[in-house]
């Protein structure tokens, strides 16, 4: 499973079970319809006993990438890639609060400088330089690109300059920070009338101010 994590405590431990990998997978489903970037964000989750990490190992990376993009080619990530993954994670996390108010205590990132943050987007947008080809091939011309970064690296950097258009385009105003009580993810407001970041967080909610309603005493009024 995910280790149990507190904010700003963001340590990998060693390369863990297949188990491990599929329930990162699964997470990675999560809010599937969400922009890859902010589905990099959101592994970082929560339950209401903790604060959990699903990008941990090695491991957890591959199974992320192989939900999030699937089709991406060899070689697999290693340990520098998942470094990078988690700090550009962080990095969007923390750019995330600022850019929604944010101010979740158990949502906070382990990047606390906004400056920080941008920095690190810029350097994963850098991982995998590409340049324009000119191809031949049945009698057709076609463009193509042609760099030397591996598949981790590229999708990194996709990832960051994804997250570039996110938070300075349109979809700027629509990121959120979802309210529900203990949640810590991050969606993209697609509906006038979307309140939280899922259905059972809705749910939840509800059911706080319910019994917020039914159980307050005198002295709270």
């Amino acid at each position: 499973m995910a280790k149990r994590i507190s904010a700003g405590a963001r340590t990998a431990r060693p390369e863990s079970s297949t188990d491990s990998d599929l329930v990162t997978a699964t997470l990675a489903l999560l809010l599937p319809d969400e922009p890859v970037p902010v589905r990099l964000m959101n592994t970082i989750w929560a339950d209401r006993y903790g604060v959990y990490d699903a990008l941990e190992t090695v491991g957890n990376l591959r199974a992320w990438l192989a939900a999030v993009q699937p089709g991406q080619d060899e070689p697999a990530p290693d340990g520098g890639d998942l470094a990078r993954f988690r700090d550009l994670r962080d990095a969007l996390r923390r750019l995330a609060a600022h850019i929604t108010d944010d101010a979740r205590p158990r949502a906070a990132s382990a990047m606390t400088d906004p400056g920080q943050a941008v920095a690190e987007v810029n350097r994963a947008a850098a991982q995998a330089p590409a340049w324009p080809q000119l191809a031949y091939q049945n009698g057709r011309l076609r463009l193509t690109l042609s760099g030397q970064a591996t598949s981790a690296q590229r999708a990194l950097s996709s990832i960051a300059r994804d997250s570039m258009g996110l938070m300075t385009g349109d979809t700027r105003v629509d990121l959120r920070a979802c309210p529900a009580p203990g949640c810590v993810l991050y969606f993209v407001k697609d509906h006038p009338r979307r309140e939280w970041c899922s259905t059972a967080c809705g749910n939840r909610a509800r059911a706080a101010r319910h019994y917020d309603r039914h159980h307050r005493t005198p002295a709270d009024v």
